[in-house]
Parts: structure tokens; sequence; C-alpha cells
């Protein structure tokens, strides 16, 4: 039941202390941190309902992040690399509950690669925060997948094989939403992590967040420095809900274009490098891989496409969720068994 509301309020009546967690228990500096205050910001703009919002996380600095937001909401704390398994039941079971699950480079790229690749594939409605730092941060500070070939560390030593590009994972996968942001830069998080929160399916956000204890001098792209300097922006990000007034952003000269989001909501892109269609599958990929060459990251919404049904509904899922339905409805009755056993005997 909503509360009134006050001028501090927002339209369900709830403070943005009520979207608040437990104390971080992350060290000082850590990204993680940071990306969770921005997701207690949208939830609190977005009017989200927390008891409505299901929290999943893995293994790994990165999945104890839902502890420090949405203290209210369900949350669900996996095994290594199996979030993403454990949050397509959850939402099947119930597919009219809104999900966020936070995972690592670790969880994701490594043990939970394949998971996450089914996940996209189905394209089971949820928004998918990867909080990217390369290492191993929980268990001292050894090499991820996505670590970058060549980077030599104090503890880890010197790593020879090529990094995974789990943005490159996702747009191969057909996910529908896919992008890239820095931890460095809130406001930028904060627009992406309300477009994604709009889509249709499931909206892939890869976050660069560096380890200040492991990953974080100033050669490591995974860094603070380094992102501050080579971080592409691709567009300038401004999201407008429907049901607030339009207003007009910035005026600066650049290409303006509009992505229409699931809702009717409005994902607004200005260019200010290059124009960049994402609309365009090939072209994000290109993108990526020139990227990767040039040893910078781009940010921003990488990849667009409303097109594909989510699971629950390419599923034909019941407008009622499962979970709420009575077992005369989910199972057969025991005059239906009698019959079938009838047959065998």
């Amino acid at each position: 039941m909503d509360r009134p509301r006050t001028i501090a309020s927002n339209s369900v009546g709830l403070s943005r202390a009520d979207y608040g967690g437990n104390p971080s228990s992350l060290c000082k500096g850590c990204g993680h941190n940071s990306i969770a205050s921005q997701i207690i910001q949208v939830a609190f703009e977005l009017s989200l309902r927390p008891f409505e919002v299901l929290k999943f996380s893995g293994i790994g600095c990165s999945s104890k992040s839902p502890a420090y937001f949405l203290g209210a909401s369900h949350g669900f704390n996996a095994l290594h690399g199996r979030m993403s398994s454990v949050a397509q039941g959850a939402l099947v079971a119930n597919h009219r509950l809104r999900a966020i699950g936070v995972s690592g480079d670790g969880d994701t790229g490594s043990i939970g690669l394949g998971g996450f690749k089914h996940l996209l594939r189905r394209n089971t409605r949820m928004v998918y925060v990867i909080e990217n730092n390369g290492v191993y941060g929980l268990t001292k500070g050894q090499f991820s997948a996505t670590a970058d070939e060549g980077l030599e560390l104090k503890y880890a030593g010197l790593n020879d094989l090529p990094p995974i590009d789990l943005c490159q994972e996702a747009i191969a996968a057909e996910c529908g939403f896919v992008a890239r942001s820095f931890a460095g830069d809130a406001k930028q998080v904060r627009e992406l992590l309300k477009a994604a929160f709009s889509h249709r399916g499931t909206a892939v956000l890869d976050i660069i967040s560096p380890c200040v204890a492991f990953n974080n001098q100033d050669d490591s792209p995974k860094s603070y420095a380094y992102g501050r300097h080579h971080e592409r922006p691709l567009h300038e990000l401004g999201y407008i809900p429907l049901a607030d007034e339009i207003v007009i952003g910035e005026t600066d000269p650049g290409e303006l274009t509009l992505v229409e989001l699931h809702d009717g909501s409005r994902l607004k892109l200005r260019k200010v490098e290059e124009s960049h269609d994402p609309t365009d599958r090939e072209a994000a990929m290109v993108r990526l891989m020139q990227a990767e060459r040039r040893q910078e990251f781009i940010t921003g919404l990488l990849f667009y496409d409303a097109s594909r049904p989510s699971y629950a509904e390419a599923a034909r899922l019941p407008e009622t969720p499962l979970s709420m339905l009575p077992d005369s409805a989910l199972r057969p009755p025991p005059e239906a068994l009698e019959r079938t056993l009838q047959r065998y005997r």
C-alpha cells in the first residue's frame, strides 16, 4: 500500500532512505559502492515498490552489493556462477516482479558464462549488472576472465591470456539491451539503469568498477585513472519517463537520436565524438573491437533491440504468476492420475 506523498518522497510515498540497505563492508573507494548508491537513487526516482523487486547475486565482492541497497526487497545470494539460473527459475514462478542481478566479471565471465549466455538467449526480463574489475578481489586479486592481456599485478604476476569482452558476448547472444559504463561516471550509470529497468527483456550493463585493493594502478585499463583518461562516451544520455513532463535537454550542437523503449519512455542520445547507431548490431560489434585495438573503452548504450519477446511472453506464461495459482490449476486431479494408471494395469 502506497504511503501519502510528501515533499521528500516519490509517487509511492517513499523517501530515498527507504531504498537503502546495510552499511557496506567493501573497501573504501570501491566502485561497487558507487553503483549501489546509483541503484538506490534510480529506484527512488522510478518509484519502484521494494516488495515488487527481486535481487540476485552469486559469489564475490560484487555479489555482496545487493545487501547495500533495497533492504526491503526480496533477495537471493546464489552459488558461484549460478545467479542467472536461480533468477530464471524465480522469474518463471513470478514474471510480474522486477528483477536486478548484480554479478562480477569472475561470476559471469568464468564459471557462470554458460548460464549468462542462456539467460540472454531466453531473454528473461531482468537488469543484469556486471561489476567488472578484472580481478577476483574477494580471494586476493587473481586475474579474472576480463583481465587485459599483458597486465602485470603485484600479487598475480603477468596475464598472458586475451580478455573476454562480456558486451560482445551479450550482443552475440542476441541480447536486446547492452551497455557499458564506468563507476566513476555516476550520471551515466544512473541514466543507463533507468533505461534498463524499462527494457522488455534482459538488459546487460557492464560497469568498469575499479578494485582499489588489487587493480587500481594507473596503467591498468580498469583503474580510476585509466578510465577517466581513456573513456570514450558514445553519446550524452538522458532518460525521460513517460509520466513526467517532457523538458528540453541540452542544446549543444550534435546529432540527436530518440530510442523508443518498451513502456513508451525514451532514451535520448546526443552525439559527442561520432555517430553511433545503437540499433545496428554489427556496428556495435565492430565498435567494440575497434575500442579494444585502441586500448580505450567506450561507454553508453551499445546495442538496443526491443523486438524480441521476453521469455514470459514467448513461453505464454499466464497473467497470474505460477506462484499464485492454486494447486488445482498446476497439477492434474487425483482422478486424472488414476485414469492414467489404469491404462498400465
